[in-house]
């Protein structure tokens, strides 16, 4: 069907916004071990439970002046940018794969980095509830669409997890247990091509993040910096453009 691209991507988006919100839930407690559907969603600071308004993604935040509308604590930015990141994946994700079956694996893929982004933030750490639900919607999803051979997934999933497996080798430790766990998933939902194209964009942002930090004065030896947000960012980035950068590179051989 040729639909309209505003047609896919407007509706993402407002669906980011919705699930964004309980992925921050997710962030939150999942780490702690906490359930993430009881008790609802509440203050962290006066315990009461929130309104409809209060849950209203974004905007709820903006109106309540940032801060709780009983106890007037301050709510943390992360809440909205989460939602809003969230948002912003959802509709660029529809935007590049389109109104096709493939659109379940990819929205699964950025929401799953987004929580793993989150809590590696929050924690220093990718939990392990998080990646076996993530092993099993992605499954699923591969059931339902697989526009690559099974074995191009089963590759990603092992060349992922074995090559971050080697960087934890050869780092001695420098790489934590949940990154290399998470690339079974990542591997799963982008073949072996991608995959090996988001390693090199995590690799490349994480060592800029670093070269950063080292020109400004903040890097300490052995420092304790999280992985995930850049095997987010780059995992998205080559579900977006690899592609179109894998066919440019050929279009240069010919």
């Amino acid at each position: 069907m040729n639909i309209p691209a505003w047609l896919v991507v407007a509706p993402a988006a407002v669906f980011g916004l919705v699930i964004g919100s309980f992925l921050n839930v997710v962030a939150v407690r999942v780490p702690r071990g906490e359930s993430v559907i009881r008790p609802p969603s509440h203050c962290m600071h006066c315990g009461h439970r929130l309104g409809a308004l209060d849950l209203i993604p974004v905007l709820g935040y903006i109106v309540l002046g940032g801060r709780c509308r009983y106890c007037r604590s301050r709510i943390s930015p992360a809440y909205p940018a989460g939602e809003i990141a969230t948002a912003a994946a959802f509709a660029m994700t529809a935007w590049r794969v389109g109104w096709t079956p493939e659109l379940i694996a990819g929205l699964l893929l950025a929401s799953v980095l987004i929580v793993a982004a989150q809590t590696d933030l929050r924690t220093l750490r990718i939990p392990d509830r998080i990646v076996v639900f993530a092993l099993g919607a992605g499954l699923a999803a591969r059931i339902v669409s697989h526009p690559l051979p099974w074995w191009d997934y089963a590759l990603g999933s092992v060349l992922g997890a074995g090559i971050l497996l080697m960087l934890a080798v050869i780092s001695r430790g420098g790489m934590g247990g949940g990154d290399i766990k998470l690339y079974l998933f990542v591997g799963m939902m982008l073949g072996f091509k991608l995959t090996l194209m988001s390693i090199f964009a995590a690799s490349l942002l994480g060592s800029l993040y670093g070269l950063g930090l080292m020109l400004a004065g903040r890097f300490r030896p052995k420092m304790a910096l999280p992985f995930g947000p850049f095997i987010a960012a780059g995992s998205l980035a080559a579900l977006w453009f690899g592609n179109g950068l894998i066919g440019w590179y050929l279009a240069l051989l010919d």
